[in-house]
């Protein structure tokens, strides 16, 4: 405390604004707008996979993709504006198929970059698992367990999880954002109707569910579950330890892989509900040697816009108003990097065609 008051008392020196140094140094051309975010992205990185992504995007991997698409977008639109405004140059006969054909494998990337189910996004927010299931099905021991302490209160009686409760874990790495739900039944009150709502609500946007059933029980008090269950569901049978039985009824409601057999009183499955979890974490998020990734909303908004703007010029009959669509394509990649300068277009004009001679 002493050192800061004393470093107060200095004419001109100040403490540094929230992120200023990122900012300054992104002013002066040392980082580009997607290696300032991953500065932060690093600061607030919660597992080690979350990490090397910030570390990948901080070295300029990302940012150096976006900024060969956009140069690719300006020499093309430089020619297509030599095409426009100097018709009597002596310009190459098949100048506007060969720009279609850089345009069409432009958009080829660009959709293959989209098409990454936002591993990136989820890697860096976090992966959603929803735990659902009828109630005293073990769904709020199981998230205990999970989290290692005590985060929802579980009682015998039915109906002790009314709202939504959420943990952040590191499983295997990865950042998760697990939720324990009330549970699925014919609501009694209108507590309990939210409550059931506000699960199904959380089951239809997560990643991943776990669908947490009582072992001791029929098949036939499962009715209100069966429609969760599709590719992203693990079926878990809880509470083997009292059932007397194999719960071979779990495994005739699909889900992804195997039902799971579990005690959470006894920890006895826990070990393999883990190791699948990991597995199906780690199938959604990006591999370790792929291309760069999004990581950001504002990063997939600008290059739909881009996609967006390419296929209209695809589609365009006259060059001026494809040019236009040519300069929004190249402005959307320019702002995901920050780079946005319409005096490159001149200085490909004059570098390619030597117009003027």
């Amino acid at each position: 405390m002493g050192l800061l008051q004393a470093l107060a008392g200095i004419p001109g020196l100040r403490p540094a604004e929230p992120g200023e140094f990122t900012r300054r140094a992104f002013e002066n051309g040392k980082l580009d707008l997607t290696e300032a975010e991953a500065v932060a992205d690093l600061v607030n990185a919660d597992t080690a996979a979350q990490q090397r992504q910030a570390l990948r995007q901080l070295s300029g991997e990302l940012g150096r993709l976006y900024e060969n698409w956009r140069l690719r977008l300006l020499r093309t639109l430089a020619h297509l504006e030599a095409f426009i405004d100097f018709p009597d140059e002596e310009l190459p006969t098949n100048l506007v198929s060969e720009l279609s054909t850089t345009i069409t494998a432009l958009i080829g990337e660009i959709d293959g970059h989209l098409a990454d189910n936002r591993g990136g996004e989820r890697l860096r927010d976090g992966i959603a698992i929803a735990i659902l299931g009828p109630p005293n099905a073990g769904k709020s021991s199981l998230l205990n367990a999970l989290a290692r302490r005590d985060v929802a209160i579980t009682a015998e009686t039915a109906g002790t999880t009314r709202d939504v409760i959420e943990v952040h874990l590191d499983l295997g790495g990865y950042p998760v954002l697990l939720a324990d739900t009330a549970g699925l039944r014919g609501a009694a009150d209108q507590v309990e109707v939210e409550g059931v709502r506000r699960a199904v609500a959380r089951a239809q946007t997560a990643d991943l569910k776990l669908l947490v059933l009582d072992a001791s029980n029929p098949l036939t008090e499962y009715s209100l579950v069966g429609g969760f269950v599709d590719a992203d569901t693990i079926v878990i049978a809880n509470k083997m330890d009292i059932a007397g039985a194999h719960a071979d009824w779990a495994d005739r409601l699909g889900g992804t892989g195997a039902a799971l057999r579990l005690s959470v009183r006894t920890g006895e499955g826990m070990s393999e509900l883990l190791g699948r979890l990991t597995t199906e974490i780690a199938a959604r998020m990006p591999s370790a040697g792929a291309a760069p990734v999004i990581t950001r909303a504002r990063h997939r908004a600008a290059l739909e816009e881009c996609v967006t703007a390419l296929r209209r010029y695809e589609n365009g009959k006259l060059p001026e108003l494809a040019a236009e669509d040519l300069r929004v394509a190249a402005r959307a990649l320019g702002r995901i990097t920050g780079r946005v300068d319409v005096e490159d277009i001149l200085d490909v004009i004059f570098r390619d065609f030597c117009i003027g001679k």
